[in-house]
């Protein structure tokens, strides 16, 4: 699928409300993306955009403290899922990150969501423990994976 990466503007913000609503259980308002783009000094937020049409397909957030970083959020929409956007928004998301002179990246992940973990996986994560009870509409444990970009 033909997509390009650019950061998130508040006109993008319906699409990723509507992405957000379609991906999890518990999902992030309307109010919280705000905070992040206009609040939050530390958080870059990237879209990934169809070139023909401009639908806003997907997106994932990051925030950069000191020497690293750490993948809030990312999510592709149901209808556009499989097609190789979100290797491409981590990795939009992680050579942003690299010009800033982040030397590590983490996040967390469902336990129950393997395919995530082996997306992570394949662009270099490892997973180096659990958060019991990490989410909170179902107490699912989350694994907590790095990757070190500057090791590669």
């Amino acid at each position: 699928m033909d997509v390009e990466i650019i950061q998130m503007k508040r006109a993008d913000l319906e699409a990723v409300i509507e992405i957000e609503k379609a991906s999890f259980p518990i999902p992030w308002s309307m109010y919280a993306f705000l905070a992040e783009l206009y609040e939050n000094r530390r958080a870059r937020y990237f879209v990934a955009r169809q070139k023909a049409g401009g639908e806003v397909v997907g997106y994932v957030g990051i925030w950069l403290i000191l020497d690293e970083a750490h993948i809030t959020n990312i999510a592709v929409h149901p209808d556009f899922r499989r097609k190789g956007i979100g290797k491409r928004l981590m990795l939009a998301a992680i050579d942003y990150a690299e010009s800033q002179g982040v030397d590590a990246v983490t996040l967390e992940v469902r336990a129950s969501n393997i395919i995530a973990q082996r997306l992570y996986e394949k662009i270099g994560f490892i997973s180096v423990g659990i958060r019991p009870g990490y989410y909170h509409d179902d107490g699912e444990d989350a694994v907590i994976m790095w990757r070190n970009p500057k090791a590669k």
